[in-house]
């Protein structure tokens, strides 16, 4: 899920309850301590601010944290690092919290929200932008693209850049250029210590790979620097049918992908569509099936002859056409703004007849469906090849990512949408690869999944050269020693 603009953590509502577990009386005597060793502004529970500063992108997550703090530079989150280590709190860097969820009870953790620290530098001679730790994709989108320039950002103005790019990074340029974390060039970190280093190819090689979609576990990024593109335009938009049309579509969609050129990068989605007014009129209240996508390349009739078999199925609406590089940062239509929602995911290695009839059956039309979204990424091209810069995630193995979704106004809905998103993914679970992409995977889930098995030994050895007591907790945690999940949290 995705989006948002705003400098400082707000709230639409009150989040739904999810890991509402109080902070321990002990843990709140430590955190009190925290405010004659950091001047970082301070949230504390029974503060006036905390609600507000506690609250994630995603409000179906309840975070409740010994403390909130809310650094305004990179001086002040290495205050706050130590402050925490001396207080014995964990600290969790949070930039929007989309992927709030898998960060599980924190009543021993300082909350570090990163959102005061927006800043965004553009080099376009060497095509290279640096973003400050609380960048939006908003923030770089449409600075880079005044130069002609284009970032691999997602699908969402209002994901956070540097986690976004930690976890991998899949837009829209994908099959082309593979995930964003192969473009990380280098990077400012706070270790577990407090201490800052500078990152790049030629100091400490072993943490510019542990970034390379690593996740957040080796230090907290106060500055992030990466490649852009001379991408000003592309042949993109989207194409939607009628949700009676699933099947055909579905079919010839998976079919088509097989030989897509890796100029291509699509999403296929089974919507139900909420009745709010914010929601473009066709799309308003409507079940449909939607394919959207762009196409890389200078040249219409060529870019256009790449989607002509989807095109041949007659849809309602056909949006495809040449466009500005920054509106595909809106093209997926993803909400923006603080959302409530629950979702669970898969890689699958494959979609034969059976799957698609699979996934029909249980998110399509006769369904018993009430799941907003039932979406599969395009897979394959560059982010199916090794990434030859070297990265921990050095690529996706697979055909399509899984991922389902619901909206969780309430904590019954959310319980009901939950079971809906986790019976869609153990309906595929015979064609699934075992793999995770967990940027997309919004609840705990073995870290280990996401890597291939060397490249997982080789990122928790250097999360314990630099956090062997698990000072810092990333949202999907990678262990200090050669076991599976997070063996270095106290």
């Amino acid at each position: 899920m995705s989006t948002d603009t705003r400098t400082t953590p707000a709230v639409a509502t009150h989040p739904v309850a999810t890991h509402p577990v109080a902070t321990p009386p002990v843990a709140l005597d430590r955190a009190r301590t925290l405010r004659t060793l950091t001047g970082a502004p301070l949230h504390l529970p029974g503060d006036p601010g905390y609600d507000d500063a506690r609250t994630p992108w995603n409000l179906a997550v309840d975070q409740r944290p010994a403390a909130v703090a809310l650094p305004r530079d990179a001086a002040e989150v290495a205050d706050v690092v130590r402050a925490a280590a001396a207080a014995g709190l964990r600290v969790a860097p949070q930039g929007t919290g989309h992927n709030a969820g898998p960060l599980g009870p924190l009543g021993d953790v300082v909350l570090l929200r990163t959102s005061l620290m927006r800043g965004v530098e553009i080099d376009a001679t060497a095509r290279r932008a640096r973003v400050e730790a609380g960048a939006l994709w908003s923030d770089v989108v449409g600075t880079a693209a005044e130069h002609g320039l284009a970032a691999l950002h997602g699908s969402s103005p209002d994901v956070g850049v540097v986690g976004y790019t930690l976890g991998g990074g899949m837009g829209w340029y994908a099959r082309t250029h593979g995930l964003a974390a192969h473009h990380v060039t280098a990077a400012d970190l706070v270790l577990a210590d407090g201490s800052t280093v500078h990152v790049d190819a030629d100091h400490e090689p072993d943490l510019l790979w542990a970034l390379r979609g690593g996740g957040g576990n080796v230090g907290v990024v106060v500055g992030l620097e990466f490649e852009l593109f001379a991408i000003p335009d592309a042949y993109a938009g989207m194409l939607v049918w009628g949700w009676e049309r699933a099947p055909e579509v579905l079919e010839r969609w998976v079919a088509w992908t097989a030989d897509a050129p890796d100029a291509v990068t699509t999403s296929f989605r089974l919507m139900q569509i909420p009745p709010l007014p914010d929601i473009p009129e066709p799309f308003r209240g409507r079940r449909l099936v939607i394919v959207d996508g762009a196409v890389l390349g200078d040249d219409d009739a060529a870019c256009a002859d790449v989607i002509a078999d989807l095109r041949g199925l007659a849809p309602e609406i056909d949006t495809f056409a040449r466009v500005p590089a920054a509106s595909l940062v809106r093209l997926h239509l993803d909400p923006e703004g603080p959302t409530p929602a629950v979702a669970d995911t898969s890689v699958l290695a494959e979609l034969p007849a059976a799957a698609q009839s699979m996934l029909l059956a249980v998110a399509g039309p006769g369904s018993t469906s009430g799941l907003t979204m039932v979406e599969l990424r395009q897979l394959g091209g560059a982010l199916g090849r090794p990434d030859a810069g070297g990265s921990a995630l050095d690529h996706l193995d697979g055909a399509f990512v899984l991922f389902a979704g619901g909206l969780a106004a309430t904590p019954e809905m959310g319980a009901a949408m939950g079971h809906q998103a986790a019976d869609v993914v153990a309906a595929l679970e015979p064609w699934a690869n075992g793999r995770q992409y967990l940027n997309f995977a919004e609840s705990r889930v073995d870290a280990s999944t996401g890597y291939a098995p060397a490249a997982y030994r080789r990122l928790q050895a250097v999360r314990a050269s630099v956090d062997p007591t698990g000072r810092l907790l990333a949202n999907h945690p990678v262990g200090t020693r050669d076991t599976r999940g997070d063996t270095g949290a106290r």
